[in-house]
């Protein structure tokens, strides 16, 4: 059997494993329509490349949200530069 990160197409263990959760989730997520998925023989697959994917805007949006908590809270002078008021 080909290694998880050389299939093209992941069982929902398989994508469970690569995150680190419980195969439910990984069900409910494609189920749900947030993490998308093909039902294959009874079971749902998700696209090795796809799964990065997915992973990697999860990444940007808690970046982008992190950006804007910090911007929230900072002074002029912390966004501008000392100088500006």
């Amino acid at each position: 059997m080909e290694p998880v990160n050389e299939r093209r197409f992941l069982s929902a263990a398989d994508a469970a494993e690569v995150l680190g959760v419980e195969p439910r989730e990984i069900v409910e997520l494609v189920a749900s329509g947030s993490l998308p998925g093909i039902r294959v023989a009874g079971g749902w697959r998700v696209e090795h490349d796809v799964l990065q994917s997915w992973i990697d805007e999860r990444y940007e949006e808690q970046r982008r949200h992190a950006l804007w908590l910090e911007s929230q809270s900072a002074s002029i002078a912390d966004l501008f530069g000392p100088g500006h008021r």
